[in-house]
């Protein structure tokens, strides 16, 4: 580490030091005002400025504990009691660490035993990649089959196409952008998934004509053409994957250089012309038992070691919720995502049983993938502490109240896309975030304007900012495990990527504010 980010990491402590010392804050009803925003504003920017995530989280959670707590030098068990060992404890964890890192990291040290999953890539890779933009294509177009949900489509993804781009010199920092990028942005666009329930059971009631769950789940469904950012953020992925964005990295008008990407510049032009698919002295969060391949001795890898546990994973997953939601139309259908993680793990080590793989070498495999995680464990850890921080000093709720004195029904859209997005950011969740957001957006979007389109393009924003949010933050799941599954470093996954969702978010707050002006 550097002189300069310890001397970061120092002013941070000593900010906790300096916060200890005034004592108490004040509490205004759920939130501590102008502190409340404090905990994830030091996070991000310490993670930001330092590239040193778990240290800057952890600062982070500090300064809420101090803000939260009674007294200061019961701080450590205020952390440790108070926000730690309940969110590492909590089911959202617990689902986390047993679905996306043990049983992901198991069948990843799975595949790196019997050669499925490079051998599948290889296979399909041979029909579409023929070089860097089709190598990127062909991430595009799995992250849009595999878009069940934000989590599942990075690491589905991530872990599908990344020896393909690995053989065709695509930077981890471009394809950490695809994968991400194409997550929760066409989740929200292709939601035959739990969204529109989860998203619907918030708005129901909130404005007159969403009186019912089928009404407000159809209302997800009809807000679709409006949020912008989504699609604006797959277009962008697949213009840059294509290589045909106007103002793709790298690219010039006439002799002036773009700022947009200026570091994904950088990466795209290191990974051509060297081979180096990760910035020199970055810290990828997935370490070598994730991605180099041991096979097993004497093993005929095949097809049938990547279809056997990834169509038991996406049958068990989306079948169930078809059947249920569309035959027997049940308003909470059936989603088993952590049995099917768990069966696919079960499935690959039977099948490389029955191929003649030792036990013993299945299992070695499996515990290698599961080590290869460890990082991402401590990150996921501390990110789901810092968002029960967030929650308890009302981080949220303070934002909402500060920005809901100066609304002009013109840039209401626009600003609850903004408000989506530094919500999202700042807590790393877009669900959080709809679950604080619209219990008051649609009321008051109502209030301000009863136009039925009108509140359609505001609960369309506050979807598409919450996704922003969600994509970028450095502290959100699904950016943390598109760094871990594609082998990138978290931060310059986040540097790289910014640049471009804002562009697209930027030109979707540009719509609604046109679209709300014709309305008004």
């Amino acid at each position: 580490m550097t002189r300069r980010r310890i001397t970061l990491l120092a002013s941070g402590l000593i900010f906790v030091a300096a916060l200890a010392a005034v004592g108490r804050f004040p509490q205004h009803g759920d939130h501590f005002g102008l502190w409340s925003v404090v905990p994830p504003a030091v996070a991000i920017v310490l993670a930001f400025a330092t590239r040193e995530v778990i240290s800057s989280l952890f600062i982070g959670i500090v300064v809420g504990g101090v803000i939260s707590g009674e007294r200061w030098y019961e701080l450590p068990r205020d952390i440790v009691q108070g926000y730690l060992i309940p969110s590492v404890g909590s089911e959202a964890y617990a689902l986390i660490l047993l679905v996306y890192l043990w049983a992901l990291g198991g069948l990843i040290g799975l595949w790196t035993r019997t050669g499925g999953a490079l051998t599948f890539a290889e296979w399909a890779g041979s029909k579409i990649a023929r070089g860097p933009r089709t190598a990127k294509l062909f991430a595009w177009i799995m992250g849009m089959i595999f878009h069940q949900g934000g989590t599942i489509s990075t690491v589905l993804t991530g872990t599908t196409v990344r020896p393909v781009s690995d053989k065709h010199r695509v930077s981890h920092e471009e394809l950490s952008y695809i994968v991400d990028s194409t997550a929760s942005p066409a989740a929200t666009l292709i939601p035959f998934n739990v969204w529109p329930i989860y998203v619907g059971g918030l708005v129901v009631g909130t404005v007159p004509f969403l009186s019912t769950v089928p009404e407000a789940i159809g209302f997800f469904f009809k807000a679709l053409p409006f949020n912008f950012y989504a699609w604006f953020a797959v277009l962008f992925t697949l213009l840059f994957s294509i290589e045909k964005m106007p103002f793709l990295p790298g690219r010039l008008w006439g002799n002036v250089p773009l700022v947009v990407g200026r570091k994904m510049t950088r990466a795209i032009v290191r990974a051509r012309e060297t081979g180096e698919l990760n910035r020199p002295g970055s810290r990828p969060l997935a370490s070598d038992e994730l991605s180099v391949v041991r096979l097993a001795e004497g093993y005929r890898p095949g097809l049938i070691d990547f279809f056997g546990p990834m169509g038991t994973l996406l049958g068990v997953a989306i079948l169930p919720y078809l059947y249920t939601f569309f035959i027997l139309k049940s308003e909470q259908p059936t989603l088993l995502i952590a049995e099917a993680f768990v069966l696919a793990v079960l499935v690959g080590l039977v099948i490389a049983i029955i191929k003649g793989m030792p036990l013993r070498v299945g299992i070695e495999g499996l515990v290698e993938g599961c080590k290869g995680v460890t990082i991402g464990a401590i990150v996921l850890a501390l990110a789901v502490t810092l968002k029960s921080v967030a929650d308890s000093v009302g981080t949220a709720p303070y934002i909402i109240e500060v920005t809901s004195g100066f609304l002009s029904p013109v840039v209401v859209p626009a600003l609850f896309l903004l408000l989506g997005m530094v919500i999202a950011f700042s807590t790393g969740t877009s669900w959080g975030t709809y679950a604080v957001l619209f219990p008051v957006a649609m009321p008051l979007a109502y209030s301000i304007n009863p136009d039925p389109f009108f509140v359609t393009l505001c609960f369309a924003a506050v979807t598409g900012g919450s996704v922003f949010g969600d994509q970028c933050s450095p502290i959100s799941d699904t950016t943390i495990l598109s760094s871990l599954a594609t082998g990138s470093d978290l931060m310059d996954h986040v540097y790289t990527q910014i640049p471009l969702a804002l562009t697209a978010a930027g030109l979707a707050a540009v719509l609604y504010t046109i679209l709300a002006a014709f309305i008004v």
